[in-house]
């Protein structure tokens, strides 16, 4: 693909958003000018006049094109020494979703690093490379294809970005958000605020929130359009009714992890492209799991137009994508296939993107 095709396609829509390239720099500015939601979690941007990276929807003033540098994840501008933005909060994006080739291995390995599978050691890498069937090498050559940053860096980020967004939307006090992050010490967990932002983790902190005893809730962001009640009419359909319900436009579940029991429940707020998520858990340290698989039931991480846009190429499916942008495939609470299947020969197991075609095919047969 020429220079010149890249940079039609990612200002005129032209090809979607998984085939956006970072080194396109005329390309990239133009999508942080105009605050393109579709990247939203795909690209981040580094202003070195600041030392500051963020998102695409960032409502700040967009910087000059030479003061800018484009990172395909939020560890790459970490390592490359960015620290977050306060305003667009790089916590609250939607995380990427992998569809295709030896991504799918990244995609892997991103869940299992979410589950806390990843220390701070290089051995750690190799045992996370052995869990997927590549070596320590493969891996860290795949990160830096895909992420632009080591599996290290990618969980160090996902660390202090979930850590972030506990201290400024909710009151957990600091010795909870420390465990919730997955640091092994609050000694740690302040060392590493202090390196980054300069400031003690409380300094960040916006007062208000929900306490633990309220139920914590958070933002989780998606890229536009999100089909809202196609999701819920599909949760409904299928919900074992003992322990999850619809009510109101909101879902409702009871969970129990570890022998523990518990609650969440998942509301649209689609202002701000997200999902605001209450739980309510007597284990903090359970927190990242739980919200893992909220991400994984409602199919945040989908690059949607992309998926759309593929699957109208179909003449029998086109007109019912048309009618019904944004309809996604909910994903399952107790079983997540893609990281309990490691074996490359069950391709079953990755969601192919015929799931989000049956989907409109429900909804058509149901409305006829």
């Amino acid at each position: 693909m020429s220079e010149n095709r890249q940079r039609r396609s990612a200002v005129g829509g032209i090809i979607g958003p998984m085939e956006l390239e970072i080194s396109d720099r005329a390309a990239c500015y133009r999508i942080f000018q105009t605050h393109d939601a579709r990247f939203d979690g795909r690209v981040f941007v580094g202003v070195t006049s600041t030392g500051i990276y963020c998102r695409p929807i960032c409502p700040a003033r967009t910087p000059k094109f030479e003061n800018c540098r484009y990172f395909a994840s939020a560890a790459a501008a970490q390592e490359a020494g960015f620290r977050p933005c306060l305003r667009c909060r790089p916590e609250t994006a939607p995380e990427l979703a992998f569809w295709r080739g030896s991504s799918n291995t990244v995609s892997r390995a991103l869940k299992l690093i979410a589950e806390g599978a990843l220390d701070e050691s290089e051995a750690g890498v190799e045992a996370l490379a052995g869990r997927l069937g590549v070596g320590g090498r493969q891996l860290r050559r795949l990160f830096s294809q895909h992420l632009g940053a080591s599996p290290i860096a990618v969980a160090q980020t996902r660390r202090v970005l979930f850590a972030k967004q506990l201290i400024q939307d909710t009151n957990l006090p600091m010795t909870e958000v420390a465990l919730s992050a997955g640091y092994g010490s609050v000694r740690r967990f302040n060392e590493t605020f202090r390196n980054l932002f300069g400031r003690p983790p409380s300094a960040l902190r916006r007062g208000g929130g929900t306490s633990a005893r309220e139920g914590v809730t958070l933002r989780l962001g998606y890229r536009p359009p999100y089909d809202w009640p196609g999701m819920l009419d599909a949760l409904a359909a299928r919900a074992n009714k003992k322990v999850e319900r619809v009510t109101g436009g909101v879902w409702h579940r009871q969970i129990e992890l570890d022998g523990k029991k518990g609650a969440v429940s998942v509301a649209h707020r689609p202002e701000r492209n997200s999902v605001a998520v209450t739980i309510s858990f007597p284990e903090v340290r359970a927190l990242p799991a739980i919200v893992a698989r909220v991400k994984r039931v409602f199919d945040l991480g989908a690059d949607i137009v992309t998926i759309d846009s593929h699957l109208a190429r179909d003449p029998k499916l086109a007109p019912l994508i048309a009618k019904r942008p944004g309809l996604r495939a909910p994903g399952d609470w107790d079983h997540d296939l893609a990281a309990a299947n490691l074996d490359e020969k069950a391709p079953q197991a990755w969601r192919p993107w015929h799931a989000y075609a049956e989907q409109h095919l429900r909804i058509a047969a149901n409305a006829a």
